[in-house]
C-alpha cells in the first residue's frame, strides 16, 4: 500500500485482541497512518505482533514510546485500568492520542486526561466506534435535519457472545466497559442534551455463582434527559446466537431503528422453518466503524482538527456509568449531579 508523505507515525500501545485490530488497520487498511512501533511490557508481546504487522519497532516499556521522535500519535489499547495515565504520559510527551473506552475509570482521572490533552494541544479522541457505523450516523443525519424532532424514547443493547472467564471479570465492568458504549449511543442520539438522572438494575444471571463476588453480567438502566428525553440501555454478556448491536430514536416526526444482527441479509427457507446466519463478534459487525475511526482520528491529527469524539464525550458517559453502579448498590434513581458534581 503507498502511504501519503503525510503519513501519521503511530505507536500501538497495548496488544491484546482490540489492540491488535487497531493495529492491523494502522499498518494495513489505512494509506494515512504508519505502525512505527507497538508497545506492551508482557514478555515476547510487542515483538510478535510488531513483526506480524510490519511494525518498524517493538517496546515494552511506554516510556520509549514517548522519547521516539518519529511517534506523532498514539493508539491506546491496554487494559482500561490504565488507560487514564497513558493519556496522560503521551499528551505531556506531545504525542496525539486515540484510546480505546473507557478513557478513565472515575472522573478525576477523566478530567485530569482532558486537562492534560488541552494543555498540551494534541488531539484526543476516545474510541466509541457506533458513531462511525452506517445506522448510527444515518439516524444521527435524520436527528440533525429535524425530520425525527426532538427525542422521546431512546434505546441501544449490547449482547455479547458470551464465553467469558468470569475470575477475569472486575466489578462494574458491565457499566464502565460495555454499556459506556450504549450511554454514549444514547447521547449521540440526542444531541445537545444532558443526563440528568439514572436508574439502573443489574444481577448475575449468565454466572449466578459470582453475584456475591460482585459480578453483574446482566442489566437494564433507564436515563433520563434535560429534555425530556427517557433513553434506555441494556446488556447481557451471553447471547447464543452471537452478538447483538441495536438502537432505536423515537420523536415526533418518526422512528429510526438501528442494527441487524445478520452476517448478510440473505433468509433460508427449508424444512425446519426459516433461518439467517448472525455475526458472531464486535469485530466482524464493527469492521468499517473500527476502521473508521481510526481513520477519522488520523485526519484530525494532519489537518489540526477537533476530534470527532473528545474526551468531553468520554467524560459524559462514564459519568453515567458511575451513576448506574450508584443505582444498583442503593436501589434508587442517582442524579448524574451526585456522582459528577
Amino acid at each position: 500500500m503507498e502511504r501519503s508523505s503525510k503519513a501519521v507515525g503511530v505507536a500501538l500501545i497495548g496488544s491484546g485482541r482490540m489492540g491488535s485490530f487497531h493495529g492491523e488497520t494502522v499498518s494495513r487498511r489505512l494509506r494515512s497512518t504508519r505502525l512505527v512501533a507497538v508497545a506492551d511490557p508482557a514478555p515476547g508481546a510487542a515483538e510478535a505482533l510488531a513483526e506480524a504487522l510490519d511494525a518498524d519497532r517493538a517496546y515494552t516499556d511506554a516510556a520509549q514510546v514517548w522519547a521516539d521522535p518519529e511517534v506523532d500519535a498514539v493508539v491506546i489499547a491496554a487494559p482500561a485500568r490504565f488507560h487514564a495515565g497513558l493519556v496522560v504520559a503521551a499528551a505531556e510527551a506531545g504525542k496525539h492520542v486515540f484510546c480505546e473506552k473507557p478513557m478513565a475509570l472515575d472522573l478525576p482521572d477523566a478530567d485530569r486526561a482532558v486537562a492534560a490533552a488541552r494543555a498540551a494541544g494534541v488531539v484526543l479522541q476516545v474510541g466509541f466506534n457506533r458513531r462511525f457505523a452506517p445506522d448510527w450516523q444515518a439516524a444521527r443525519a435524520l436527528l440533525d435535519a429535524g425530520t425525527i424532532g426532538t427525542p422521546r424514547l431512546l434505546r441501544s443493547l449490547t449482547r455479547d457472545p458470551g464465553g467469558f472467564d468470569p475470575a477475569r471479570v472486575p466489578p462494574g465492568t458491565i457499566f464502565l466497559e460495555t454499556l459506556i458504549h450504549d450511554f454514549d449511543t444514547l447521547r449521540f442520539l440526542n444531541p445537545g442534551a444532558a443526563a440528568v438522572e439514572v436508574y439502573a438494575v443489574a444481577d448475575a444471571l449468565v454466572e449466578p455463582g459470582w453475584r456475591d463476588r460482585g459480578l453483574l453480567d446482566t442489566a437494564v438502566v433507564t436515563v433520563r434527559f434535560d429534555n425530556g428525553a427517557v433513553g434506555t440501555a441494556e446488556a447481557c454478556f451471553e447471547a447464543a446466537y452471537g452478538y447483538d448491536v441495536r438502537g432505536e430514536v423515537f420523536g415526533p416526526g418518526g422512528t429510526a431503528t438501528l442494527g441487524d444482527g445478520r452476517r448478510t441479509t440473505m433468509v433460508f427457507s427449508g424444512a425446519p422453518g426459516r433461518t439467517a446466519e448472525t455475526v458472531r463478534s464486535d469485530q466482524e459487525l464493527f469492521t468499517g466503524a473500527y476502521t473508521a475511526e481510526i481513520a477519522a482520528f488520523a485526519d484530525a491529527v494532519r489537518s489540526g482538527t477537533p476530534a470527532p469524539v473528545t474526551g468531553e464525550d468520554a467524560r459524559a458517559a462514564l459519568a453515567i456509568a458511575l451513576a448506574a453502579a450508584a443505582s444498583v448498590a442503593g436501589g434508587r434513581p442517582v442524579r448524574i449531579d451526585e456522582v459528577a458534581g
